[in-house]
């Protein structure tokens, strides 16, 4: 893997996060970092007192190479920010203050001179960024995104113009391009919370789901997590549970609603994720919030080893635009570690990912409890 970032005449090393992910052959930054540097460094856009907003910088390129100045990394992402203060201490040999690390679910600071931004895919997100954008910062403050062509549509321009204000692109270069607006007196008035989630009930229930804007599958029920909740056990009442890659949390909602004395944690690397899990228990249970936790997280990295009886996981098969299992990987063998003996693995997984190899190599055992045409549901059980 390349991890040396050779850009006018600087050199950057960066690394993605983990820093254990068998794939080695992505690196930490892509064409649309190089070609946004390069614009704001021939253009002379910066003084040494600028205050730079960094959004969706996900392994901190962006984030090094403007450490002379004042920088701000605000992401969804609490594994991007690990990156981001790792290639920050590897580059600076100082260390990011957390002040300067924002959740998605935080305010900005308002005294910001330029704002950089990363395309997610996600137009949620976006969407939500750019009303941020345009609540807490002056007017005059210029926005420059980047992306992959691919990434960059005529709804994405849309967004700009309906917050920020007129916007222009500039020519593609090497697949990626950028898109400039300053934020004008002529921007649409936005009086709706950019942090207002969307809702929708939970089907043969009376539950109502919360979820905000950068949560997967945020507008309906996924079809792997609907075969997952009719295979959950029927009574956990008294056991200690994970909902590992919680999302919107309806998979220990749904328990904690059959089975009230029941004790969840909610863990997810998602800002967004682990407060829409937190909302969606404080609608619809709320005398069972004190049973719960909600903890941002790289997998299980901050939970205590032996000290859980289920973990319930749609393990995700992406990071960022890659796919890769490496993800799902450090789930399970987390969940092998914070599990008690004879305590239960139950996930998820499109049957074309295998997972039942993986769980054999780690627990030494795997159960098909439930499958269809695309998913399956595997148990594991971690031996005494």
């Amino acid at each position: 893997m390349n991890t040396e970032l050779n850009l006018l005449d600087r050199q950057l090393t960066l690394q993605r996060w983990p820093l254990a992910q068998k794939n080695r052959t992505l690196q930490a930054w892509d064409s649309a970092d190089e070609y946004l540097i390069q614009h704001v460094e021939e253009l002379q856009l910066l003084n040494p007192q600028s205050r730079i907003l960094l959004v969706n910088d996900s392994f901190g390129a962006l984030t090094c190479w403007f450490a002379r100045h004042q920088v701000f990394n605000l992401s969804d992402s609490y594994v991007a920010h690990q990156a981001v203060k790792h290639n920050y201490q590897q580059n600076t040999q100082t260390t990011l203050e957390d002040e300067h690390l924002l959740g998605s679910m935080d305010d900005l600071p308002q005294d910001i001179d330029l704002v950089l931004i990363k395309v997610p895919k996600n137009n949620g997100f976006l969407e939500h960024v750019l009303s941020l954008i345009n609540r807490f910062l002056p007017e005059g403050t210029k926005v420059i995104a980047a992306g992959k062509t691919t990434d960059i549509h005529s709804s994405t321009l849309k967004y700009f113009e309906r917050y920020i204000g007129p916007t222009t692109t500039s020519l593609a270069k090497k697949k990626s391009r950028l898109i400039f607006a300053t934020l004008s007196q002529s921007r649409q008035d936005n009086t709706a919370d950019p942090k207002q989630p969307k809702k929708w009930a939970l089907e043969g229930t009376d539950l109502t789901v919360v979820n905000h804007a950068n949560v997967f599958s945020r507008d309906s029920l996924d079809i792997g997590a609907r075969l997952l909740l009719s295979n959950l056990p029927k009574d956990t009442n008294g056991l200690s549970v994970v909902d590992l890659g919680c999302g919107n949390g309806v998979i220990g909602l749904s328990l904690l609603n059959q089975s009230p004395q029941t004790k969840v944690l909610f863990v997810d690397e998602s800002y967004m994720a682990v407060a829409s899990a937190q909302d969606s228990v404080a609608l619809n249970v709320p005398d069972k919030v004190e049973q719960c936790r909600f903890v941002v997280d790289d997998c299980l990295t901050r939970q205590a080893s032996d000290s859980i009886d289920l973990v319930v996981n749609n393990p995700p098969f992406h990071q960022q635009q890659a796919v890769t299992d490496h993800i799902a990987w450090q789930m399970f063998k987390d969940a092998l570690r914070v599990l008690k003996p004879g305590g239960q693995l139950l996930i998820v997984g499109n049957r074309s990912l295998a997972y039942h190899i993986k769980l054999k190599r780690l627990f030494g055992n795997c159960k098909t409890v439930d499958a269809n045409k695309k998913f399956t549901i595997l148990s594991s059980v971690k031996k005494g």
